[in-house]
C-alpha cells in the first residue's frame, strides 16, 4: 500500500469534496484514460487507479473508513483480522481494565461510546435487494463528414453479464440459497464486552455472508459462485445523422455489473468531432470561406461551391465586396432538429505578383478611374474636412 497515491489526489478533488463533484472528476477521468480510447503506455493502470479510487470515495461506508483508517480502513485483508489495529486491541488504557475490542468491521468508536454512554446505533442492513450497477463513460472521435452524414461504428467494451444458468445469483439452484444461519438473515452480528463501565455491545457485518443475510450451499458450476461472466465483446453502434460534440450515446447494459443479480448498468459514449479544413459548423448551419479574384468581385460570376452534401452553383453579382455572405437555404447540417443552411463568406483576393501585361491594364483601369469626379478615397478624405 505504500505505492498507492491518495484517493483523493487520484480524482483530483478536495477531502471536502460532496458526491456530486467525486462523480463529475471520475467521469473526466474515466473518459479521458479509458482504454479502448487511449492508447498512450500506462492509460489502462491510470484507469484501473481512477476507478479503484472512485469506489471507495463514491461509498459512504469506504470513504468513511478511508478517511478514518487511510488504505487499512478499506483493505479486506484488515478488516478479516477484526480492525485496523489488529484483532483483539487492547483498550486497557482507556478503561483502567482489561476490555477487548473485537470486531469484523469499522465503526467500533461510536459503538463503544454510545454504548456507554446511554446512546444507542441503529441496527443497519446491508440491502439484498437486486441493484443496477453503475453508469460508464467513454469518448470516441469522429470524422466531421461521418457526423453529418451518420456512420456505424464497431467498438470494443469489457462487460460482465449476468451467468445465464444462475442470473446472478451465483448458486447452481435457487434452493442452494439459504438464509445464513450465524446472522438469521439480518446480515449483522453482536458481540458484547465487559467494560468499568458496564457491557459494551458492538454491531458488525456478519462475516459469514458479508452482509447479504443469505449463504449459499453449492455454487453455480458455470460461474463458480460469482454470477457474471466477463467478456469482451465487439459492437456496432450507430453515429446518428447530425450528431454534434458533447452528444452522448447510450449502450443500455454496457455499464458496470449489477449487486444480487441486479441488470448492469449503461455505458456513454461522448462523440468528440474532428475539425474540418474548409467547413465550420455552427448548430446546424455551415460557414465557408470562398477566394475569388478583384475581377469577379466587380464584374460578377459563378462559382460552383462546396456544401457539405456536394457542390453547387452560386451566382456572385457584379460589385461583391470582401467579407460579404451569401445563404444557402437548406444545404447544411441534417439533425433531429431539422436542416440548416450554408453561409458562402466572400474574400476578395489580390495578386502580390502580376504580369506585364496585367500591370498595363491595372493602369489604364486606374487611369479611367482617377477621371472620375470623386474616388473612393477622396469620399474617404472629405468625411474629415
Amino acid at each position: 500500500m505504500a505505492d498507492k497515491r491518495d484517493y483523493y489526489e487520484v480524482l483530483g478533488v478536495d477531502k471536502n469534496a460532496d458526491e456530486a463533484a467525486i462523480k463529475k472528476a471520475y467521469r473526466k477521468l474515466a473518459m479521458k484514460y479509458h482504454p479502448d480510447v487511449n492508447k498512450e503506455e500506462g492509460a489502462e493502470d491510470k484507469f484501473k487507479e481512477i476507478n479503484e479510487a472512485y469506489e471507495v470515495l463514491s461509498d459512504s461506508e469506504k470513504r468513511k473508513n478511508y478517511d478514518q483508517f487511510g488504505f487499512a480502513g478499506v483493505d479486506p485483508n484488515f478488516q478479516a483480522g477484526g480492525n485496523p489495529f489488529g484483532q483483539g486491541f487492547d483498550f486497557s488504557d482507556l478503561f483502567g481494565g482489561s476490555a477487548q475490542y473485537s470486531s469484523g468491521g469499522f465503526g467500533g468508536f461510536e459503538d463503544i461510546f454510545g454504548s456507554m454512554f446511554g446512546g444507542s446505533r441503529s441496527q443497519t442492513y446491508r440491502s439484498t435487494r437486486p441493484m443496477q450497477g453503475e453508469d460508464r463513460y467513454m469518448q470516441m472521435r469522429v470524422d466531421f463528414m461521418d457526423a453529418v452524414h451518420g456512420k456505424t461504428e464497431k467498438i470494443t467494451v469489457d462487460v460482465d453479464t449476468p451467468c445465464e444458468h444462475c442470473h446472478g445469483t451465483g448458486a447452481e439452484s435457487k434452493e442452494d440459497i439459504k438464509v445464513c444461519e450465524k446472522c438469521k438473515g439480518t446480515g449483522t452480528v453482536y458481540t458484547r464486552t465487559q467494560t468499568p463501565f458496564g457491557t459494551v455491545q458492538q454491531q458488525t457485518t456478519c462475516d459469514a455472508c458479508h452482509g447479504t443475510g443469505e449463504q449459499i450451499t453449492e455454487e453455480c458450476h458455470t460461474c463458480g459462485g460469482s454470477g457474471y461472466k466477463h467478456e469482451r465483446v465487439t459492437r456496432e453502434i450507430k453515429i446518428p445523422q447530425g450528431i454534434r460534440s458533447g452528444q452522448q450515446i447510450r449502450l443500455p447494459g454496457y455499464g458496470e455489473k449489477g449487486l444480487n443479480g441486479g441488470p448492469n448498468g449503461d455505458l456513454f459514449i461522448e462523440i468528440l468531432v474532428s475539425d474540418h479544413p474548409t467547413f465550420r459548423r455552427e448548430g446546424d448551419d455551415i460557414y465557408v470561406t470562398v477566394p475569388i479574384g478583384a475581377a469577379d468581385a466587380t464584374l460578377g460570376a459563378s462559382l460552383e461551391v462546396p456544401t457539405v452534401n456536394g457542390a453547387v452553383d452560386l451566382k456572385i453579382p457584379a460589385g461583391t465586396q470582401p467579407g460579404q455572405k451569401f445563404r444557402l437555404k437548406g444545404k447544411g447540417v441534417t439533425s433531429r432538429s431539422g436542416t440548416g443552411d450554408e453561409y458562402v463568406e466572400i474574400k476578395v483576393e489580390i495578386p502580390r505578383k502580376i504580369s506585364e501585361k496585367e500591370r498595363e491594364l491595372y493602369e489604364q483601369l486606374r487611369g479611367q478611374m482617377a477621371a472620375k469626379p470623386e474616388s473612393a478615397f477622396e469620399k474617404f478624405k472629405n468625411h474629415f474636412k
